[in-house]
């Protein structure tokens, strides 16, 4: 077989709580991304975005390697793997620098990301990004790309996120037992932004809801910058766990019933609808109302989604403060596997009263009616956010980065991005 670096190949890995997906991706000439190999199986062993069962996850990841590998016809050595869970975090940070020259040169920029980033973190944490928002040049404010304008001093914003050492280095750990290993970590709902949002939708203000299984993975965008990051560890496996509970069906066929038959929306059902749920301990299964289902699953998505809406309102209150555009002109933008859900759209513009759709991988070619759906969005995004991180450095031997190289060359991220 092929390996991966002699066709310029990228690998998206996304280990979520309920599913593992790895996708082969090729860079075109013309900068798309060609699916060329699809693998996915029943995440096991994961819980929250945290392990609690490593060998179980080395075999799921092990499975959906060997189906992309198989699918691709090619050996993957290395992955751009996602990184969720409730010990991310995010700050925003200033820096300034005097203009050496009278004019911005790059390794000004340079500079002044460095001393912005330089803060201190708790020894328990490390840097994941490092995100360049805007930059400042004596009077002037929101400048995008500062590189040969001319001033004095200049003054950078930057958004770091952080993740917990051990946490990251658990996952990491299960991947490099399959003999694979991590080029890039990557945060969950960054990866599914650079997935499923348009550039206007960042610059105008959108919040994007990667809902998994065990966690809802925020993002908020305004003025084309990222403005706050957040992991919420609650999403679509309390509903499987309320449809188990209230009906007395296995988890099992509750998952089953949840994504076959569920809405979010009581009042969109048919009150003839039935759907068969089966029982526990060899009973007959029995016959009950979709809209029965319906008012059990409703309810529970509000709430899921009323979480989402308090956390926006604090961040909104925070930028508003900090002189940050912050209104959400956008909307929000839904995605995941637990968003594909029946209803959701209009169960979610009453939350948020704010227009809301799904997000599907965009900008993409090849095995299209496989991966163009919201179940895919992260894994879609690691392999944008790798291409994007190669063309950096084309014509260079691929080194293996560490976690917040991806930022080391910025000229590359503003042609990019502005």
């Amino acid at each position: 077989m092929t390996k991966a670096a002699d066709k310029k190949l990228i690998v998206g890995l996304d280990i979520g709580t309920s599913k593992v997906c790895a996708l082969v991706g090729e860079v075109l000439p013309d900068g798309n991304v060609n699916v060329i190999g699809v693998g996915s199986s029943p995440s096991r062993g994961m819980d929250k975005g945290g392990v609690n069962d490593l060998e179980s996850v080395v075999k799921s990841v092990q499975r959906a390697v060997d189906q992309a590998e198989l699918m691709a016809d090619c050996q993957i050595g290395s992955v751009c793997l996602s990184l969720s869970g409730k010990h991310i975090s995010c700050q925003t940070e200033k820096g300034m620098v005097p203009i050496s020259d009278k004019e911005v040169t790059q390794d000004d920029v340079d500079n002044v990301i460095h001393t912005a980033k330089s803060v201190k973190i708790s020894d328990e944490q490390r840097t994941l990004h490092v995100i360049p928002q805007e930059f400042a040049i004596d009077y002037q404010e929101g400048i995008k790309n500062p590189v040969g304008l001319s001033g004095v001093r200049m003054e950078a914003s930057v958004h770091l996120i952080t993740c917990h050492n051990d946490m990251a280095r658990n996952i990491v750990k299960a991947v490099e037992r399959c003999g694979l290993s991590v080029d890039h970590l990557i945060f969950s709902g960054l990866a599914a932004s650079h997935a499923v949002l348009t550039p206007d939708e960042r610059e105008l203000g959108v919040c994007v809801v990667d809902i998994g299984g065990g966690t809802m993975d925020l993002a908020i965008w305004s003025g084309g910058a990222l403005r706050h990051a957040e992991v919420i560890p609650y999403a679509g496996n309390v509903v499987t766990s309320d449809i188990a509970y209230a009906f007395g069906t296995p988890p099992g066929d509750a998952e089953d019933i949840k994504v076959k038959y569920g809405c979010a929306l009581s009042e969109l059902v048919s009150k003839d609808a039935k759907v068969d749920v089966p029982s526990v301990g060899g009973r007959p299964s029995r016959s009950l109302q979709s809209q029965t289902l319906a008012e059990v699953i409703e309810p529970r998505y509000s709430e899921l989604l009323g979480l989402v809406n308090q956390k926006l309102l604090t961040v909104q209150d925070q930028l508003r403060e900090a002189g940050v555009k912050h209104h959400l002109a956008a909307g929000i933008v839904l995605t995941g596997g637990a968003a594909q859900m029946e209803g959701l759209t209009e169960c979610a513009e009453r939350v948020f009263r704010n227009q809301v759709r799904i997000g599907q991988p965009l900008e993409l070619s090849g095995l299209t009616d496989y991966v163009q759906s919201p179940p895919y969005a992260t894994a879609v995004g690691l392999l944008h956010y790798g291409k994007d991180s190669q063309s950096f450095d084309e014509n260079a031997p691929e080194p293996k980065r560490s976690v917040t190289g991806i930022f080391s060359r910025i000229s590359g991220w503003f042609e990019k991005n502005f």
